[in-house]
């Protein structure tokens, strides 16, 4: 990353924005330190590399921004934001991610986070991020908010979301078709079109993203 000293001048009374940074790449935790630390806007309070800790952090430390890696080392950005939600603790979140999945961007944004940019960011983007929210504004990459609650099980058809929901349950597939009158081929037919829709290979990993994605909407301020 290309740094540019930001520092303010000597005259200026304006305090410094506290930051505190979750991340559980040493590297990145390297990097970002040294470029808050080229600009005399920010104070770098603590860096950890657990949701735990950090959640730990966010009930007894005043400050305020977080930049949070989206991967960190035992729970994932949306975890967090769950988290942070569930226990009321009203920071303010930036997710700081090395993943362009739009998919992710949207999660963050049904669970609530203030801000959102990539590590590939130039330094000033991801600086003005930081301002923004920190300053009580929302500050993420464009989207198209009427889309921002499209998830793979948005695509499915009512039915399909009963066949899902039978199959979280452990339903077979001559439960399903003894219980619904069709024959087991058919019942077949309907999981393929099913696994297709949810861009996944088998029964488990469908059942699996069923569970992710209740777990999530059942915590999300928008859902």
């Amino acid at each position: 990353m290309n740094i540019k000293s930001g520092k303010t001048s000597e005259g200026t009374a304006e305090r410094r924005v506290r930051v505190v940074v979750a991340e559980r790449n040493p590297f990145v935790v390297s990097a970002l330190r040294e470029m808050l630390e080229c600009d005399g806007r920010f104070d770098l309070l603590s860096a950890v590399h657990s949701g735990a800790q950090f959640l730990e952090l966010a009930a007894a430390t005043q400050f305020d921004v977080a930049v949070v890696g989206w991967k960190l080392a035992d729970m994932d950005g949306a975890d967090v934001l769950t988290e942070v939600q569930s226990r009321e603790l009203g920071v303010r979140i930036t997710i700081f991610s090395n993943d362009h999945d739009i998919g992710i961007l949207k999660q963050c944004v049904r669970l609530g986070v203030q801000g959102y940019c990539f590590q590939f960011d130039d330094p000033p983007v991801i600086f003005e991020t930081i301002l923004a929210v920190a300053h009580g504004r929302i500050c993420i990459p464009y989207i198209d908010i009427n889309k921002v609650n499209d998830t793979p099980l948005s695509r499915l058809t009512v039915r399909e979301r009963e066949l899902l929901a039978v199959l979280s349950d452990g339903w077979t597939n001559l439960q399903i078709a003894t219980r619904t009158g069709i024959s087991e081929n058919t019942v077949k037919y309907h999981l393929k079109n099913l696994y297709d829709k949810l861009d996944v290979r088998n029964r488990a990993m469908a059942v699996a993203l069923y569970a992710n994605e209740k777990r999530r909407t059942s915590k999300s301020p928008l859902g």
